[in-house]
């Protein structure tokens, strides 16, 4: 659908806890609270029987390099305790340029990291007791600046989003998760979006696997696309699905999605344009179909900002979003039969840049990591309202920007 374009925005802010905004917050009783605490304290014993024996570890990644502001010293590796949710580091695995992007391939056997501003991917070993990585190997991605990457649902293979280089490379995967070098290399077309800086050239910034794994999404911020492809899991192969592309608002430079995971939803987060998109899918021909659009930021606030990271809460009752430069995550309603969105609020992120947030496993807390703070803080969900309350220390770390969980 090249000529299909996003809807005009619908504006729908209600009367929420927005902790940025001159309006007034609604309380959260003592009985509201303690509903909460109890659906997570059951969602996390639900976790651990279905888990027994078995530890959760969180990997985070981070800039290095001085080009990058970095202050980060490797990729730093956590064990979460199941009773109380405390993070405890257990590993620095250092000597590493800017693993920006980390993520654990199927079984949990084994880590996989892109680099910024490099031209490879790394696959890394994982330790089963103790959550330990050493690094395996490493595979050539033919462009730079991988700022995504992704393992196809059967383990076979990686795909990376070269975002310098406006590039998709195709890694086959080992069988003992190593990595190859890249065997296919397709360069993203099309006419750049208005922004002079931030939009020179194609940027593709994630890969995301449609449920069943036979397409394969990719959010284009610098030409404000969103390409579609279909996938060969047995060879590994892209090619351009019957609609090879939906074109965003201009401007709107789509960064990430996220896929409903019952519904045929889809939801796009625009990093320029500040929005959120909600997308019909068609799971046999592979096309999006734009529907609403709505702010991820509050009507009062008049500075910069831009959309950096969307995750969901299991079940997919309430869809959150980050802001860089509002520096807060913002919490929207799922509508259980139509996917729409309804804003229900903001909550200040507690630290400079919140790149990457993220739900733990256990659904128990959001994670954001706060590039500029050299922090990662963690938010208890309330189940039945989904605002965060801010719970413990912030978690020291050297320009976080990723995080990803073993169990």
């Amino acid at each position: 659908m090249p000529g299909n374009r996003f809807a005009d925005p619908v504006y729908m802010i209600p009367n929420a806890c927005r902790l940025f905004s001159s309006r007034q917050a609604p309380s959260v009783t003592r009985r509201d609270f303690a509903g909460s605490a109890a659906a997570a304290v059951a969602s996390l014993a639900d976790l651990a029987s279905g888990q027994a024996g078995h530890s959760v570890f969180a990997y985070a990644g981070c800039f290095t390099t001085a080009k990058r502001k970095g202050r980060g010293d490797g990729i730093h590796v956590y064990k979460i305790d199941s009773r109380t949710g405390v993070w405890s580091q257990t590993q620095v695995l250092g000597g590493l340029v800017n693993p920006s992007f980390v993520t654990v391939g199927p079984g949990g056997k084994t880590l996989y990291s892109s680099h910024g501003d490099e031209e490879y991917v790394t696959a890394y070993t994982i330790d089963p007791a103790t959550g330990s990585i050493a690094v395996l190997n490493k595979g050539a991605t033919g462009g730079t600046n991988g700022a995504h990457l992704a393992i196809s649902p059967n383990g076979k293979f990686a795909i990376v989003a070269n975002y310098t280089s406006g590039t998709v490379a195709v890694l086959p995967v080992k069988a003992d998760g190593g990595l190859q070098d890249f065997i296919q290399l397709i360069k993203l077309e099309g006419a750049p979006g208005p922004h002079r800086v931030e939009q020179p050239g194609s940027h593709p910034h994630q890969i995301v696997f449609a449920p069943g794994g036979k397409f394969v999404l990719i959010p284009d911020k610098g030409l404000d696309r969103v390409f579609i492809f279909r996938f060969d899991a047995d060879s590994g192969k892209l090619t351009p699905a019957e609609s090879a592309s939906i074109q965003t608002r201009s401007g709107a430079g789509p960064r990430h999605l996220a896929f409903h995971p019952t519904l045929p939803v889809v939801w796009v987060l625009n990093e320029l344009g500040n929005s959120v998109t909600t997308c019909s899918w068609d799971a046999a021909k592979g096309t999006l179909q734009a529907l609403r659009i709505l702010p991820t930021l509050p009507e009062d606030f008049t500075g910069d900002s831009t959309a950096a990271e969307l995750t969901l809460t299991p079940g997919s009752k309430f869809l959150y979003t980050s802001n860089r430069g509002h520096d807060s995550i913002a919490a929207f309603a799922i509508d259980p039969k139509t996917g729409f969105l309804r804003s229900v609020g903001w909550t200040p992120a507690g630290g400079k840049v919140p790149r990457y947030i993220t739900v733990e496993p256990s659904g128990r807390y959001l994670l954001s990591t706060n590039e500029q703070s050299d922090t990662i803080t963690r938010f208890r969900i309330q189940a039945a309202s989904g605002a965060l309350h801010p719970e413990g220390s912030p978690i020291p770390n050297g320009t976080p920007v990723t995080l990803a969980f073993k169990i």
